[in-house]
């Protein structure tokens, strides 16, 4: 399914970046191949050729996002998309980056590596974005990249914490967000220093993603001299969560840090509690918090949930009040949430990177202008990139669920 959005962009240039050639320009400036070499050819040949950037026109710049907007996984894609949107948006009504808009092509892959793999190429051969943003996911992403990379197009701000995403070797990828074993990191610190909990067991999806949580969990164990008393796993895209319950259940756990997206995550949960089988229960940001929130219903009191963005709603911060602005000024109907104020960041952080360039936008000026960043401020949200650093934040936040249904940020775990 293809979503466009046709939107106008705003902002200040802050360098002025030349239009000459480098990796990811996407165009030549050849003379034909065969060309007489008469004086007026000559003359003609002295005339250089603009040089042509994917997805760049004279009135705007497109934008290409892979995720899921179907299957189980769906809502992280709408709200990841929906922020993209909001910041899009802002910066429209405010006038464009040198008259130029932002537009938005949307596919769906349903949180599918090989749908992740068309829609990229698509994206990058037939749309001809001048980036990818908001992509939903460890496996999609681990799927998207080479294709990224082999097309020289920019990678921005994947909703992921996976360690792969962070290597050195990658030159198109920028990160926003704290990784995942800066998240699982925190949880044992909360869960041990808190709650004074040893033992711990780990519920993980089986694949990339999970993996990669799994794994930053373990080493997080592993530094306090700990291990899992039990781990579960269940399959992509589906709620088969009982036989992992049982193997969890086995381990008698005081506490369950599960790596996973919101359906399978709730399924387990509620068939956990439902059976009188109630540890402290946390769970990793990709999850889709108001997702989780409505599908426990009733059995999601005290789950805790470890965020890499602000909360959403507390406007004394100046980028959720931004954020909040610009959601309304959208949808005035859209619901406020952790996953599209990332989205809104993501989009913030693109459009940082389009100002870095000046009137002449090239891929490597914008790769260059935002890994290079070393304190770049978003309404005093501050994202540090460098050398060998392509993430920009490393802030993990706690929320638990009320019993009104409803997250609240905390600083610690109680009982």
């Amino acid at each position: 399914m293809l979503f466009v959005l046709g939107l106008a962009v705003a902002g200040s240039v802050i360098a002025g970046c030349g239009s000459g050639g480098g990796a990811g320009n996407g165009g030549t400036s050849n003379t034909a191949a065969g060309a007489e070499n008469t004086p007026d050819n000559a003359v003609a040949s002295t005339v250089p050729r603009p040089v042509i950037t994917p997805g760049v026109t004279d009135d705007r710049v497109l934008f290409g996002q892979s995720a899921a907007f179907s299957g189980p996984a769906q809502e992280l894609g709408i709200g990841m998309r929906l922020g993209i949107e909001a910041a899009f948006h802002e910066a429209n009504q405010a006038g464009g980056v040198h008259g130029r808009r932002l537009d938005l092509v949307s596919l769906d892959d349903a949180y599918e590596p090989e749908a992740a793999i068309a829609n990229t190429q698509q994206l990058i051969d037939d749309e001809r974005v001048f980036a990818l943003i908001g992509e939903v996911g460890t496996p999609t992403s681990r799927s998207a990249t080479p294709v990224a990379a082999e097309g020289e197009t920019p990678f921005v701000a994947p909703f992921t914490g996976a360690a792969f995403l962070r290597d050195d070797d990658w030159t198109n990828i920028v990160n926003l967000r704290a990784s995942y074993a800066q998240e699982t990191e925190e949880m044992v610190a909360r869960l041990t220093t808190d709650l004074g909990i040893d033992r711990i067991a780990i519920m993980y999806q089986d694949d990339s993603f999970g993996r990669t949580g799994y794994q930053g969990a373990l080493a997080a164990l592993t530094r306090r001299s700990m291990e899992p008393v039990a781990v579960g796993l269940y399959p992509r895209n589906t709620t088969s969560v009982k036989t992992g319950l049982i193997d969890l259940m086995q381990g008698e756990p005081e506490a369950v840090i599960i790596v996973g997206a919101y359906r399978p995550v709730a399924a387990l949960i509620s068939w956990a509690r439902y059976t009188g089988f109630d540890p402290v229960f946390i769970t990793i940001s990709f999850v889709g918090s108001n997702a989780l929130a409505q599908e426990l219903g009733q059995y999601g009191e005290g789950v805790y949930v470890t965020q890499v963005v602000p909360f959403p709603t507390d406007d004394s911060l100046p980028v959720v009040a931004s954020y909040l602005q610009a959601l309304s000024d959208f949808d005035a109907d859209a619901e406020p949430g952790f996953v599209s104020l990332e989205g809104y960041m993501a989009g913030r952080l693109a459009i940082a990177g389009l100002e870095s360039c000046g009137p002449d936008p090239t891929r490597a000026c914008f790769l260059d202008g935002l890994l290079t960043a070393e304190d770049l401020v978003i309404d005093e949200f501050h994202l540090r990139y460098g050398e060998g650093d392509n993430q920009g934040s490393d802030r993990v936040f706690l929320t638990v669920i009320g019993p009104d249904g409803r997250y609240r940020p905390t600083e610690r775990m109680r009982r």
